[in-house]
């Protein structure tokens, strides 16, 4: 058994004196291209060719692994089995005292070792370019740089007294083989070197592909970067940090994402359609957010280029600048969304004349916007790396300074609460209040704006209306006082005054704007669950139906007949067409019954006459 063991290293090392060794295909031409360029005859042409072969070469390789990068981290050789081998060969060479062959399968060990320390380095190369940016890829280079050498130092230690053999002179085959062996070695060691040089001289090349790979798309990128054309054009482009696969993928986001954008309109209109919720403010919505979409995508695509362009990856600030554009954008749109719907609301409520009070939304809404502004911002604030935490705890420690400093706006904000929960007036309506009287404006967070009736604008705060008597002209439904007292001269006929006072009630009872018992009203009926209240339904609604036509008084120059009544109408043009109508219709009444209206007058009586007489 001993004897076939020995026979077959034997036979082994013998075949091993005839075979030269096939390392690849790109490391043997390597080998070639090392010798042909410490060949002493070699002229400067031919050199300068031989280093563009040699890189073509290393960048053919380089396109190769990253075509499949995985597979080869996964199945680069280690060469443990061929090392293996030729030790129990030189175990038996050592026995048998071949000193040649030993040195031949020694040194074949270490070119093994250098192979798989070059095979490591390309490993471990590989693994590091998924690293977040370049230049944590740069720090693991260098790192990987080092320990290569190191290693490639504890290789080709004590190998000194291998340039001795190849000054030896003899016929031996197996001291030829050493001789090409020892070459071998001495090629690899500068092959490591190279490799180390174009690992740094293709890294930024290296990181672009492999973002390339994650997408998929190193193949036709492998093929576009070895085309002639574009090799050419990417010599202008590469100074400007651009390339030729750049520009078409940028171009080809571009095109992309124009093409989805109305793909996006087409589904956001279907889904805005068909929604239960939006469906009515879908046209609405459409229309006043599409600048702010449109905008939306524009800044997308200019954030993709970016992308592109930084080779595939994120840099801290571009990333902050546009995640902080995308915020203040969606938060607009959220603006422009909430505001649509409730102007639909306000509408609606208006046609249909509901109960809910307009002035309610509308400082709902703001403090709705309010909050979306707020949200909005502490996003901002997020991303630009504000820290939230103790920005809050600030604002909780100084809380009571500012809630001190801002009563009086905390005043009126419960003022605008008071306001709008109490219904003492609404938007439109005509009130006074602290000698100040005008039409609502507007009911805000802070103050209630009032144009008066010289078209000025007075901003009142809320606060104020919490404190003062206010007087509101629009809470009646029906009468507007129609009050005045007829003066007759004295020297008329009591007769005709009676009958002109009948008359004059006659005709306020028939009058079609004159409000009276007969004036039909139906009371706004209580919803269910509401709690009743004991009060006057009349008094409640604002419906004044008094009719009173009276001899009243004996004054300095009249007899004075009160008429106090109240039109149909609230509206102040109604109302003054309607006192119009009854005032002509008194001075008819008046003109039947021959009486006339007085003036101050002064009678003076001559006492002296009556003396005479």
């Amino acid at each position: 058994m001993r004897f076939l063991v020995v026979l077959l290293f034997c036979t082994l090392s013998l075949f091993a004196e005839v075979q030269s060794v096939k390392y690849s295909d790109f490391i043997d031409k390597q080998i070639q291209l090392i010798y042909a360029m410490n060949d002493a005859n070699l002229s400067q042409e031919k050199a300068s060719e031989l280093v563009k072969e040699q890189e073509k070469l290393y960048e053919n390789e380089l396109y190769k692994l990253m075509s499949d990068k995985t597979y080869y981290i996964n199945n680069l050789k280690d060469f443990s089995s061929e090392i293996f081998s030729l030790k129990k060969i030189i175990s038996i060479n050592k026995r048998a005292g071949n000193r040649y062959a030993v040195i031949r399968d020694e040194v074949q060990i270490k070119s093994y070792l250098i192979l798989r320390n070059m095979n490591m380095l390309i490993k471990k190369t590989l693994e590091a370019l998924d690293t977040k940016t370049i230049g944590q890829f740069e720090d693991k280079l260098n790192k990987l740089a080092s320990q290569n050498q190191k290693q490639l130092a504890e290789i080709v230690k004590n190998s000194d007294s291998y340039a001795k053999i190849l000054t030896i002179e003899s016929s031996s085959k197996v001291l030829k083989v050493a001789k090409n062996n020892i070459r071998e070695f001495y090629a690899l060691q500068e092959i490591d070197s190279d490799m180390i040089a174009y690992l740094y001289n293709f890294e930024e090349m290296m990181y672009r592909l492999n973002k390339f790979s994650k997408y998929h798309l190193i193949k036709p990128v492998v093929f576009i970067n070895s085309l002639d054309i574009v090799q050419v054009l990417d010599k202008f482009l590469n100074p400007l940090d651009l390339s030729v696969i750049k520009l078409v993928i940028i171009i080809f986001l571009i095109l992309l994402i124009y093409t989805l954008r109305k793909l996006f309109y087409i589904a956001l209109e279907k889904y805005l359609i068909n929604s239960d919720y939006l469906s009515d403010y879908a046209e609405d919505i459409l229309l006043r957010t599409k600048k702010s979409v449109e905008v939306l995508i524009i800044t997308i695509n200019v954030n993709m280029v970016v992308y592109v362009y930084n080779n595939f990856s994120s840099i801290d600030y571009t990333n902050k600048f546009f995640n902080i554009i995308y915020t203040m954008i969606i938060t607009y749109i959220f603006y422009i969304v909430i505001n649509t719907i409730a102007a639909h609301n306000l509408e609606k409520f208006a046609k249909d004349k509901t109960t809910v009070k307009g002035d309610l939304i509308n400082v709902g809404i703001k403090i709705v916007n309010f909050f979306i502004f707020t949200i909005g911002l502490i996003i901002i604030l997020y991303f630009g790396g504000v820290n939230l935490t103790a920005l809050l705890s600030g604002l909780g420690i100084g809380g009571f300074a500012v809630a001190f400093a801002a009563k009086d706006t905390i005043s009126n904000f419960f003022g605008t609460l008071s306001i709008l929960f109490s219904d003492v007036f609404s938007q439109g309506d005509w009130i006074e209040i602290d000698g100040r009287e005008g039409t609502v404006v507007e009911i805000g967070l802070r103050v209630t704006t009032i144009r008066t009736f010289d078209n000025a604008l007075i901003a009142i705060p809320n606060g104020t209306f919490a404190s003062n008597d206010i007087k509101n002209w629009n809470k009646r439904k029906i009468g507007r006082r129609i009050k005045m007292r007829l003066g007759v001269k004295y020297d008329s006929k009591r007769e005709n005054i009676n009958k002109a006072i009948v008359e004059i009630r006659e005709m306020l009872q028939k009058h079609p704007d004159i409000a009276t018992q007969n004036t039909k009203y139906e009371h706004i009926r209580q919803k269910r669950g509401r709690v009743a209240k004991i009060v006057s339904k009349d008094d409640l609604e604002g419906i004044k139906r008094t009719l009173l036509v009276y001899l009243d008084e004996f004054s300095d120059s009249s007899i004075n007949i009160l008429l106090y009544c109240f039109s149909k109408s609230v509206v102040w043009e109604e109302w003054l067409a309607t006192k119009q109508d009854v005032m002509e219709k008194i001075m008819e009444i008046f003109e039947r019954n021959n009486l006339e209206f007085a003036f101050p007058s002064l009678s003076i009586y001559d006492e002296t006459k009556n003396l005479d007489k």
